[in-house]
């Protein structure tokens, strides 16, 4: 482990790139610590720690929308932005022509397609945050031009951070936004251990136990299943032309536990959102039957058993629909047929698309049923432990191992790139 360490120190260029990152995650991190004015961040921290929808809310932001920065929305809306732009070519022959048969020149496009659109997703996110927290009293009155100002700002933000999180991509070290998330969920981490040095007693020491050897757990899930994978076996049938023959080998085909990995956490997160945040803006309307139908949904959400049942029960079924729309069994039995493949013991044609289908339903099982429990794991820990200052949930815990186990293979495949013999 030191000497890879030392050996990435050693070449030039992998260490400039990884300071140039680190110096554009600081810059992230101080804008993140831009607040706009007007803020009472008394009623703020109360609001945020009475509603467990809006923590997760502000992990996917970098942890700006706790503290109503200038990049409160962080990445979110071009997170959403590209999930629509992904769903689109599910749909749309065009687009999926363009991104996935015109080449780079097809893929800019579609990736520029989805700045354009991240624009007005941030402006209404903006506005719909505004008018929640106006609603909580947690901005006073503000005039049009005021609410203008913040939403351009904010909006700004977000595309200042689409542009930070690029340049750090193309250093080809890890994805620049994944970055972005991750340096937000680690700097969480000092104020979380603060709080527990803080209610630290000497009587919950196995409490405490209990509470390491879940994080342990946890970690040690994510990787297994983040790294999980059914091999299927494929052959290649042997070809003569000429006085060649091609063919004849035997490899396999990949099929990941976790085809979807955070997706359905987020699609989850924007279904249970959106009711809370109906609720909160209604429940301060002059008609008593409409508030008081708001204050009753509210509650409803707010309740920690409903809320858990339903989230879970959306990212397993979230986790079934994405990896539906990302693997298509069919376009992948027709490639092997094309290309001379079949799977032993399967016929070619449907009847492998037929086998296709049903491993990957099996093993997404387990897949959709473990993010289910990462994305609950927070309350299920508050129940065992009471320790109510858990702030790195399972999502922030399956983020983190995922963007460090990406970027550990990235900066690997440098290395290996630049030393072969060596490795």
């Amino acid at each position: 482990m030191i000497e890879k360490i030392t050996q990435i120190f050693k070449i030039r260029e992998i260490r400039n790139k990884i300071f140039f990152i680190l110096a554009l995650l600081v810059v992230f991190r101080l804008a993140a610590n831009i607040p706009i004015p007007g803020i009472d961040y008394e009623q703020l921290k109360n609001f945020f720690q009475n509603n467990q929808l809006f923590g997760l809310l502000n992990l996917f932001s970098g942890g700006g929308l706790s503290s109503i920065s200038i990049v409160m929305l962080g990445v979110g809306p071009y997170i959403t932005a590209s999930i629509i732009m992904q769903l689109l070519t599910m749909i749309v022959p065009k687009l999926e022509q363009m991104y996935k048969e015109e080449g780079e020149a097809g893929r800019q496009k579609f990736n520029q397609w989805t700045r354009w659109i991240t624009v007005p997703l941030a402006a209404l996110q903006t506005f719909g945050m505004i008018s929640l927290l106006r609603s909580q009293g947690v901005i006073g009155g503000l005039s049009s031009i005021e609410i203008f100002s913040i939403m351009t700002i904010t909006t700004a933000g977000t595309i200042f951070l689409m542009w930070l999180g690029e340049l750090m991509t193309e250093k080809k070290l890890g994805n620049g936004v994944s970055l972005i998330i991750f340096a937000g969920i680690v700097s969480r981490i000092p104020s979380t251990l603060s709080k527990f040095f803080s209610a630290w007693e000497p009587s919950q020491f196995f409490i405490y136990l209990m509470l390491l050897s879940i994080i342990v757990l946890a970690i040690a899930g994510v990787v297994f299943m983040t790294e999980g994978q059914r091999n299927i076996p494929v052959s290649y049938a042997k070809r003569i032309r000429g006085n060649r023959m091609y063919g004849g080998m035997t490899s396999h085909l990949p099929l990941r536990v976790n085809q979807a990995g955070v997706i359905p956490i987020i699609f989850a997160i924007s279904i249970m959102l959106f009711p809370g945040m109906i609720a909160n803006f209604l429940s301060s309307s002059s008609n008593e039957t409409v508030a008081n139908f708001a204050k009753s949904i509210g509650s409803i959400f707010q309740n920690q058993l409903f809320y858990g049942i339903t989230y879970f029960i959306l990212v397993v079924a979230f986790t079934y629909f994405y990896t539906a729309v990302v693997f298509d069994p069919n376009k992948i039995s027709e490639n092997l047929q094309k290309q001379g493949g079949y799977i032993p013991g399967i016929r070619p044609g449907s009847n492998t698309a037929q086998y296709l289908y049903r491993v990957m339903n099996r093993i997404t099982l387990s897949g959709a049923v473990f993010l289910g429990l990462i994305a609950v794991l927070p309350y299920i820990v508050q129940s065992l432990t009471g320790l109510q200052f858990i702030s790195i949930g399972g999502t922030g815990l399956l983020i983190v191992v995922s963007v460090v186990i990406e970027t550990v293979k990235q900066i690997e495949s440098q290395l290996v790139m630049r030393d072969y013999e060596g490795f």
